[in-house]
C-alpha cells in the first residue's frame, strides 16, 4: 500500500514548527509518557490509523510496556491491564475522539470529575491536548492513505 501523496506536514514545513511546538509543550505537562501513548494508541485505534496505532504500539514496546497491555487498550473496560488513573485517561479519550456522537454535553460532568480527580491542570492539558494532536493525525492519514509503518512512524 502507498500513500496518495506526503503528508501534508512535510509537504508544508513551516506546519512542522508549530506541530514540534506543540509537542514540546504536552512533554512539559507532567503527564508519564506511557500515558500518553496508551491514549494515542486507543485514540487511533479508534479511528482505524494503521500508521497511528503501529507508531504507538512500537513506542510502547520500546517503553517496555507488556504485550498484555498494548494488545488490550481498546479492551480496556474489561481487561485487568489498566489502573484507575489510566481507565479514566481511556474514557475521556473515547468521549473526545467520539466528541460528534455525543449531546451537547461532550465530556460529561461524571467524566471530567474523575479525570481531574487524577491529574492537576497541565497533566491533564497535556492529556487533552496529546488526544487532540492524535486526532489531527488520524485525520491526516486517513486521507492520505497512509500505510502501516511508515519511515516516520
Amino acid at each position: 500500500m502507498e500513500a496518495r501523496m506526503k503528508n501534508p506536514a512535510f509537504v508544508l514545513p513551516e506546519t512542522m514548527k508549530g506541530i514540534q511546538s506543540i509537542y514540546k509543550g504536552i512533554n512539559q505537562g507532567g503527564a508519564p509518557s506511557e500515558l500518553l501513548e496508551i491514549v494515542a494508541l486507543r485514540a487511533s485505534q479508534i479511528n482505524g490509523c494503521g500508521a497511528c496505532v503501529h507508531a504507538h504500539i512500537q513506542n510502547l514496546k520500546k517503553s517496555g510496556e507488556s504485550d498484555e497491555r498494548v494488545g488490550n487498550v481498546a479492551a480496556w473496560r474489561e481487561a485487568p491491564f489498566y489502573s484507575d488513573v489510566e481507565r479514566a485517561a481511556l474514557a475521556l479519550t473515547e468521549c473526545v475522539t467520539r466528541i460528534a456522537d455525543r449531546s451537547a454535553d461532550a465530556v460529561p460532568d461524571d467524566l471530567w470529575d474523575e479525570v481531574a480527580d487524577h491529574f492537576d491542570e497541565r497533566q491533564l492539558s497535556a492529556i487533552i491536548l496529546t488526544i487532540s494532536m492524535t486526532n489531527f493525525f488520524n485525520r491526516i492519514n486517513a486521507t492520505v492513505k497512509e500505510p502501516a509503518g511508515t519511515s516516520w512512524a
